[in-house]
């Protein structure tokens, strides 16, 4: 049984590629790209589980569902976690397969092998802060989507440009057990720290998941 270090999964999200997707959010971290939204998934070894016992929770899902995204954390640090739920996937569900990466997508062309035909399309390289976003499905515009196969070409290839009408850009999510409310996708920049203030002006509580030695307001 493969362990895996999970932050959280969530359906339905429709702000991390087309249609209503499982999302999958790996725990663990060493890139730990400045401004990062998600600071929260930096620290590994924390939220302990299976495959199988991911598979599980979200297998009521897949006859709803239009594919997977995964993203962390760093997915690519727990490969082996990475390719057994992806293998589970393939032999369950016809849905694409989205995977974000911050390493350089030449420095994951070895790994790769590992896993091929089990990711349809891959958005690889650090967030920078220093370059513009305007690209779907990123963070900043220094990040590259790749289409791995041609389902990754048929699904994704409407991501490339910028768009005239942005898509959504973030799923609320709430936590069943605590009441927590988390915001998932791409904001764009400034936009959480807008609605941060927003909240707590309304007496709500808001909490930030920014990495804050990052001079942007970006916020997670």
């Amino acid at each position: 049984m493969t362990t895996l270090s999970l932050s959280r999964l969530h359906f339905p999200v429709t702000t991390l590629g087309p249609g209503r997707r499982i999302g999958v959010w790996f725990q663990g971290c060493s890139i730990r790209c400045p401004g990062c939204i998600s600071l929260d998934t930096w620290e590994p070894h924390q939220g302990m589980t299976s495959v199988e016992a991911i598979f599980d929770a979200f297998e009521s899902h897949l006859d709803q569902a239009d594919g997977l995204t995964i993203s962390g954390g760093e997915p690519f640090e727990q490969p082996d976690a990475l390719r057994e739920l992806l293998i589970r996937w393939r032999s369950r569900h016809m849905g694409d397969v989205l995977v974000y990466s911050g390493y350089p997508f030449e420095s994951l062309a070895s790994r790769l092998v590992r896993f091929d035909s089990l990711i349809d399309a891959l958005v690889s390289d650090p967030l920078r802060l220093d370059v513009p976003q305007t690209l779907p499905l990123r963070g900043s515009d220094n990040q590259r989507l790749h289409l791995l196969t041609p389902l990754g070409e048929a699904r994704f290839h409407q991501f490339h440009a910028a768009q005239a009408n942005q898509h959504q850009q973030l799923d609320m999510m709430i936590d069943d057990v605590t009441g927590t409310v988390f915001l998932a996708g791409i904001p764009r920049r400034g936009d959480l720290t807008r609605l941060k203030t927003i909240l707590q002006a309304a007496g709500h509580q808001a909490a930030s998941t920014e990495d804050k030695t990052a001079s942007d307001d970006r916020l997670g």
